[in-house]
């Protein structure tokens, strides 16, 4: 059973099992999460697509980690000016896995 839903703005794909990282949510390693903007349920060749959301759809997981992505660098540049700047980033994220669908 495939499903996708929305959290952080985001829209993920998953099924039962699967990790996924996901924009940063509150929370500690080990604790219960629920989504319930649940978009499109798919079971073999049946599906269901919500208006937006299906009613009474959720999806259940744990968080198994909270870490930051890799450094991306963000540089500045001005011609004829010697204005430079380097910048970096990283992202905060949380990984969880699916549990129930």
């Amino acid at each position: 059973m495939n499903v996708v839903f929305e959290t952080g703005g985001k829209q993920y794909l998953a099924a039962k099992g699967d990790k996924i990282q996901v924009e940063k949510l509150a929370g500690v390693k080990g604790d219960k999460l629920t989504f319930d903007k649940v978009l499109f349920i798919a079971e073999g060749t049946a599906y269901k697509v919500g208006k937006p959301y299906i009613a009474g759809a959720t999806v259940e997981a744990i968080i198994t980690k909270q870490g930051r992505g890799r450094k991306i660098e963000v540089l500045k540049y001005k011609a004829k000016s010697k204005y430079r700047r380097k910048i970096g980033h990283r992202q905060a994220y949380t990984e969880v896995e699916i549990t129930k669908v």
